[in-house]
């Protein structure tokens, strides 16, 4: 699933491609018309068609496009979405749900193999209520080892889980969590809230560095994430743990054989000389 370094990469590539212009045509799969939905009683189609771009933004995972009569669009990539810039001739993108015409000749088109994503026509109290589900964004300057900390004492499930959770930390995702307990030795079974403030100040500054470094990349592929010019990310290059515990990959600190658990449903990899355990049986 792309997280946010994958969303802000499509977000910076696109804007300057999408704001200010005015989406002239809807052209969506007869075979997945809900890919394009919205408010009940309002035709997402109509609403969108001669609506212009004000911007492109992000909020966790999720891209806002506000437009000019207050409404957004708001897309969710899910597991396989893609959001790609064509011109408007090109041939259809590989599993094309959407296009989106704009009045410079370009299309934004909607691709996703496994039709999770979504596109949405989102009345402004609705962004609204979105934003507020979701946690502070981690390169903010709301996001402190102070703020975090507050917040994981009162969890007390295994920080791995926790850190997932998009109220408490909006855009995380599997890949950049692993990534960052291991820079910070932090076991991923540790309960939350067993952390203290030096320990939330290093995870803080260690997520902040690895999501800057992923978008410098342009994001992390494994199959099907692409850039709006349908282009990999090479960020996978530079991961030092996730997804390597499987195969007892050696640690590139310590030499160790990586190890591979589950938490939380989710496959989770680390260090066991690194990452020591916290003595805690069980997964959640």
């Amino acid at each position: 699933m792309p997280e946010l370094p994958e969303v802000e990469t499509v977000r910076r590539i696109i804007a300057p491609h999408v704001a200010g212009r005015r989406i002239t045509e809807i052209d969506l799969d007869p075979d997945f018309p809900e890919v394009l939905d919205g408010p009940d009683g309002i035709d997402p189609a109509a609403g969108i068609l001669d609506r212009t771009i004000i911007s492109a933004d992000r909020r966790g995972k999720y891209l806002i496009f506000p437009l000019d009569d207050g409404m957004s669009l708001v897309i969710h990539l899910r597991m396989t979405g893609r959001l790609l810039l064509t011109a408007h001739d090109a041939p259809p993108v590989r599993f094309q749900h959407a296009a989106l015409a704009l009045d410079n000749g370009m299309d934004m088109r909607f691709g996703d193999q496994r039709k999770f994503g979504r596109i949405r026509l989102t009345l402004p109290e609705d962004v609204e209520e979105l934003s507020a589900r979701l946690g502070p964004e981690p390169l903010d300057a709301s996001f402190t080892g102070d703020q975090l900390h507050a917040a994981l004492r009162r969890r007390s499930g295994k920080i791995k889980s926790v850190l997932l959770d998009q109220h408490l930390i909006a855009g995380l995702g599997n890949i950049y969590v692993d990534e960052a307990l291991f820079r910070t030795r932090i076991h991923p079974l540790t309960p939350a809230n067993k952390l203290d403030l030096e320990d939330t100040s290093r995870l803080v500054r260690a997520i902040r560095h690895i999501l800057r470094a992923a978008i410098a990349n342009q994001g992390t592929t494994f199959s099907t994430f692409e850039n709006p010019y349908g282009e990999s990310g090479s960020n996978a290059a530079f991961l030092k743990v996730y997804g390597k515990g499987r195969a007892g990959l050696p640690c590139p600190r310590c030499g160790t054989p990586l190890m591979h658990l589950v938490v939380g449903g989710r496959g989770t990899t680390y260090c066991p000389h690194c990452q020591p355990s916290p003595h805690v049986s069980g997964d959640e």
